[in-house]
């Protein structure tokens, strides 16, 4: 559902304007699993929807799919849709670069808050001790 989110937002002009409205994942075996997300974006006061269509991936049940169902489901889709329209292949591989990009800069982003927040409490400590 979110990197179904995070594709969404590189087809959208102002990412930051998008709303959502609702979100729909629907899991039909080996048919494979929908995701269905609703949206406003732009100030557009108008209902939007975009659907991620996720392949079956499993080649037999195991321990991790039978405690987590939707792992049994490609990580990128097949196709998506947005108001009705498909992406092209080209332009969802783009989409889909462009998402991992984003996401694996905001995990760097994150690793270097924890260290720079580590740091200073290490400062912090070391700088509060009673000289002993």
């Amino acid at each position: 559902m979110s990197f179904c989110k995070s594709l969404l937002t590189t087809q959208i002009d102002s990412p930051s304007s998008v709303r959502w409205t609702g979100v729909e994942t629907r899991a039909r075996g080996h048919s494979g699993l929908t995701v269905v997300l609703g949206f406003e974006s732009d100030g557009e006061g108008r209902p939007r929807q975009a659907t991620c269509h996720y392949r079956y991936n499993a080649v037999e049940d195991t321990a991790l799919t039978l405690s987590d169902p939707l792992s049994v489901y490609s990580t990128s889709p097949e196709t998506m849709t947005i108001d009705g329209e498909s992406l092209s292949r080209p332009a969802l591989a783009w989409a889909v670069k462009q998402a991992m990009i984003s996401q694996g800069k905001a995990m760097i982003d994150r690793a270097q808050k924890g260290i720079e927040d580590a740091a200073a409490m290490a400062r912090d400590r070391l700088g509060s001790g009673d000289g002993n």
